[in-house]
């Protein structure tokens, strides 16, 4: 032990470390994090959201390149339906992690609700630009989705903010 500037510091084992951390969720607080069926399922979309975001931003920009120069703004247009989903993606995976056995009160219903809201969103305004860059499905159905999803991103985020996290 020793004292600094009325700081009061000890060494520890690092056992001991971790069992006093752990409660802060700096060692063992991913295990609890995870523990809840939510925050795994938060986890996944997010996980899945990015790794397919990367596929897709790498496919636009190499195989179809090609395909999306047809259109003037095709190249624009994969772009921002890629960059919107891994910044989505990374909003799950960030609420995904919230420890709720640390908090003092569980995050309220809103916040998971934003969640659910933001990966509907992401599902509905990046698959429908995606759909229609490549000229899948009729443009009267996906052309109106767009901004459907973005009315839920937007609605998403709102419903996370008004949460307590």
């Amino acid at each position: 032990s020793w004292n600094t500037r009325g700081a009061s510091c000890s060494i520890l084992p690092l056992t001991q470390i971790e069992n006093s951390c752990s409660g802060l969720g700096y060692y063992r607080g991913l295990s609890k994090t995870m523990s809840n069926d939510k925050s795994t399922t938060f986890r996944q979309l997010a996980s899945f959201l990015g790794a397919s975001g990367v596929g897709l931003g790498a496919f636009g920009a190499h195989a179809l390149k090609a395909t999306l120069a047809k259109s003037p703004k095709g190249a624009d247009n994969w772009k921002t339906a890629v960059s919107y989903q891994l910044i989505h993606a990374t909003a799950l995976l960030f609420l995904s992690s919230i420890d709720t056995k640390s908090m003092k009160s569980p995050p309220s219903p809103s916040s998971w609700s934003g969640g659910k809201m933001m990966a509907w969103g992401t599902a509905m305004f990046s698959g429908s630009i995606y759909c229609l860059c490549l000229d899948i499905g009729p443009k009267k159905l996906f052309g109106p989705m767009t901004p459907v999803g973005g009315l839920f991103l937007i609605s998403g985020w709102v419903m996370v903010g008004m949460g307590k996290i």
